[in-house]
């Protein structure tokens, strides 16, 4: 059975979740590949919402296997407090269905101490809209080769000695550029021990379950965080994550071969939005913008920040589709639309005196850029009942038919509402 890469094409928060939930029902196993808890991914199943950060979006169907790969940074504490509120809710999260990869890099409390610590100096305009949660830190000491392993917990002396050897450069910049305490060694440890504890039963070798399963026929839904345009290499730089998001990163974060990977699933939003600072050349700041926002309930599942909102940009959807290769694309909300009477699709960027159909390149060129529009007809019919591609309006299927012709790539789901049944 063919493996299947689930990929957000924007800024993230393209309804991913949704989409591999919707996806585990004929999976074996769902395996998260980058990213923290810096993403949520919000399922709602007949009418009850579910918020997941770190656990694989799959896990909500019983008897399917969900792994934490190796490009994932994992906060323990988070994940801990996750398994607690699923298992309230009746779900199996033992450590027999979950495993957590042992080469997976642990978010220490000390990583989100440096990470609001250096946004709280920085100007509003250069702030990056982090989340405070560790994330970058603990990709930091990953490539300092300084980072603790999950693989740590399982040695007591060892995890101690890295976190006072990790301290001795942290405590530095913070006692003498931020102005903080240091931090004690010993009440880090203390602090984390209990949770180091928990998690060593879910430790395991994820490239090695994940050949198993295909092995014997089965198959794996990979799961990513964020979106393209915020991967570390390809996105919004600086205005970014800080991993790759990109389906390559699928097979290095997941222990896999990237000859493993046969679907690949875009997900598209049908307007755009984005959380946090960065380039949006598409945002509206009038009452369509507002409209999106309120019919869409843009919040973060994350951080409950309003997102911006502004008409669908294919220059960023097809830098997506350069990068990541998708066999089929998946659009959803496109029942927030519903009710405009014109829709304006961005096909191009004016830039430096030219038309160009992919990102500027330069560091914050997509600032400076000014957006070329194709207007289409809305419509006003409600499309939450629909079941099929015939129960569309046809304005609706126009507009779904303009994004294939613009990318070159067919359309493989709808999604008409917020609930699992509501996507054909």
């Amino acid at each position: 059975m063919a493996n299947i890469v689930v990929f957000g094409s924007q800024w993230g928060d393209e309804g991913k979740g949704k989409i591999v939930d919707m996806l585990a029902e004929k999976a074996s196993a769902i395996v998260r590949f980058q990213g923290g808890n810096n993403a949520g991914h919000t399922l709602v199943v007949d009418g009850e919402k579910c918020i997941l950060h770190l656990i694989p979006s799959g896990v909500l169907h019983p008897g399917k296997k969900c792994l934490i790969g190796n490009g994932v940074v994992l906060d323990p504490k988070v994940f801990c407090e996750e398994i607690d509120k699923l298992a309230e809710r009746g779900l199996d999260v033992s450590p027999g269905r979950m495993m957590i990869s042992k080469k997976t890099q642990v978010i220490m409390p000390y990583h989100c101490v440096m990470d609001s610590a250096r946004e709280s100096t920085k100007s509003d305009k250069k702030k990056i809209g982090t989340t405070g949660r560790g994330i970058g830190p603990c990709y930091e000491d990953k490539m300092h080769r300084c980072g603790i392993r999950a693989a740590d917990f399982q040695n007591k002396d060892l995890l101690r000695e890295k976190i006072g050897k990790a301290l001795e450069e942290k405590n530095v910049l913070l006692k003498h550029l931020y102005g903080m305490e240091p931090l004690d060694a010993d009440a880090v440890f203390d602090e984390v021990l209990p949770y180091a504890e928990r998690l060593v039963p879910y430790l395991g070798d994820v490239s090695t379950e994940i050949q198993k399963i295909n092995r014997k026929g089965g198959m794996v839904l990979f799961e990513g965080a964020q979106g393209t345009h915020l991967d570390i290499d390809h996105g919004t730089y600086p205005f970014v994550t800080s991993s790759n998001t990109v389906t390559a990163n699928a097979a290095t974060g997941s222990g896999s071969s990237p000859r493993d990977l046969d679907r690949i699933i875009a997900i598209v939003k049908a307007y755009t939005t984005r959380v946090g600072g960065g380039p949006f050349p598409t945002e509206l700041f009038d009452e369509v913008g507002n409209y999106l926002q309120e019919n869409g309930g843009e919040f973060g599942a994350t951080t409950g920040r309003r997102r911006r909102c502004g008409w669908l940009d294919l220059v960023v959807l097809r830098e997506s589709v350069r990068l990541n290769g998708p066999t089929e694309l998946a659009i959803t909300k496109l029942d927030v639309l519903s009710g405009l009477k014109e829709l304006k699709i961005c096909t191009g960027y004016k830039y430096q005196d030219q038309i160009i159909e992919y990102p500027p390149q330069e560091q914050n060129g997509m600032a400076y850029v000014e957006p070329v529009y194709e207007t289409l007809p809305g419509w006003d019919e409600d499309i939450t009942a629909a079941k099929s591609w015939d129960d569309l309006p046809l304005n609706a299927r126009k507009y779904l038919e303009r994004i294939q012709e613009l990318t070159g790539v067919t359309v493989g789901f709808v999604s008409v509402g917020p609930d699992r049944e509501q996507t054909f």
